[in-house]
């Protein structure tokens, strides 16, 4: 990036406070895209967020993702939510999370060629949208990843082997999780090295109805621990 381009924020993103809602090239089609700036904050970062499964009745607007780029704006980052294929204006078909991957990958892309260099990427998601983000890690480099109730096997993952982002990693998931196990979830983590974060909380269900707070307030704390505000 030039010293210009440093300085005057890419066209394509929006101004401070504000949403820019945009259709985007996908693998398979134009994918519909939420790009929030962050309000109180100089820009310093990007994240791109992660919704759960499609078949399920996931879409961006789902509370959890919403929570996540919240929790990301706040912090001073970009906002990228977007809607996997098939669901709302995004074209193409549910691709069982390896399509949904390649998308997620072309829009880190498009969103680190309109800020400046130094800016660290964040992947976040929930549940498949969690899933879809770590498997996107190894080729985008985040220097953080949140990860909200991520399945690791069964039918919500078309890959088996482990999965490591690449950087510090935050876990967070109920014990009383009826839809991903928080056992599952646990026991592969244990299998990393180094170890993911795991915050688990109580009675939250696998949706967090009336607790996205401690989304935000594990989520926060783990951000300013690994990428304090200057």
């Amino acid at each position: 990036m030039t010293t210009t381009q440093d300085a005057t924020p890419h066209p394509d993103l929006p101004a401070p406070g504000q949403g820019r809602d945009l259709l985007l090239p996908g693998a398979a089609g134009n994918l519909e895209v939420m790009l929030a700036a962050p309000r109180e904050l100089a820009p310093r970062g990007i994240a791109v967020i992660c919704h759960p499964h499609p078949l399920y009745g996931g879409a961006m607007s789902n509370k959890v993702t919403y929570t996540l780029a919240a929790i990301a704006l706040k912090a001073g980052f970009y906002a990228l939510r977007f809607n996997f294929r098939g669901v709302g204006r995004s074209e193409g078909a549910h691709d069982e999370g390896k399509g949904e991957t390649e998308d997620t990958l072309l829009l880190v892309d498009w969103l680190r060629q309109r800020v400046p260099e130094h800016f660290p990427l964040m992947l976040a998601g929930f549940s498949f949208g969690g899933y879809v983000s770590v498997a996107a890690a190894a080729r985008a480099r985040p220097a953080l990843q949140i990860s909200v109730a991520p399945p690791f096997g069964g039918r919500f993952v078309y890959e088996t082997r482990p999965l490591r982002p690449p950087c510090p990693w935050l876990v967070i998931h109920s014990r009383d999780d009826d839809t991903v196990a928080f056992d599952a979830t646990a026991a592969a983590l244990a299998a990393y090295e180094p170890p993911a974060e795991l915050h688990a909380v109580d009675g939250a269900g696998h949706f967090f109805n009336g607790r996205l707070g401690d989304i935000q307030q594990a989520a926060a704390d783990f951000i300013q621990r690994h990428l304090p505000a200057a």
